[in-house]
């Protein structure tokens, strides 16, 4: 995928929910810094993420990364440590994750490893040239 015009970044895209305020986003978004680089190839007015915490500095804390892309599914990463600063560590991390996996799934004919990889047959790439040879081959 090419990089976008308006590249996405975190200070863009980022907004807190519940259990946040607006006071926090800075510092939020500083801890997602990371993220831009894997968000780059995403347009800015097609990205979204929300962070938000259920029950705040209490035991059984519960922090929540949605994120919204154009065209693609919503990815929801939680973490439930109990240290707020661990928690958004770990909900970054599984979404960086998240969208390399996407990506990944997406845009196989141009990784070799994949293209390999006999797929199910309901996930067939039209322009996989090996999709009829194993269709044949499956009703052999």
């Amino acid at each position: 995928m090419s990089a976008a015009a308006n590249p996405a970044t975190v200070a863009e895209c980022l907004r807190v929910g519940t259990g946040f305020s607006q006071g926090d986003r800075n510092w939020i978004a500083e801890q997602f810094a990371t993220l831009d680089a894997r968000l780059a190839s995403f347009h800015a007015d097609a990205t979204e993420l929300e962070v938000s915490v259920k029950d705040r500095e209490a035991r059984g804390q519960k922090v929540t990364l949605e994120c919204w892309i154009a065209g693609r599914q919503k990815i929801v990463t939680t973490s439930a440590e109990e240290d707020l600063h661990a928690a958004l560590n770990d909900v970054r991390d599984d979404l960086r994750r998240r969208l390399n996996d996407a990506k990944t799934r997406q845009e196989p004919r141009h990784n070799k490893h994949l293209r390999d990889i006999p797929q199910p047959q309901g996930e067939l790439d039209p322009t996989d040239e090996q999709g009829p040879e194993r269709a044949d081959t499956e009703t052999a």
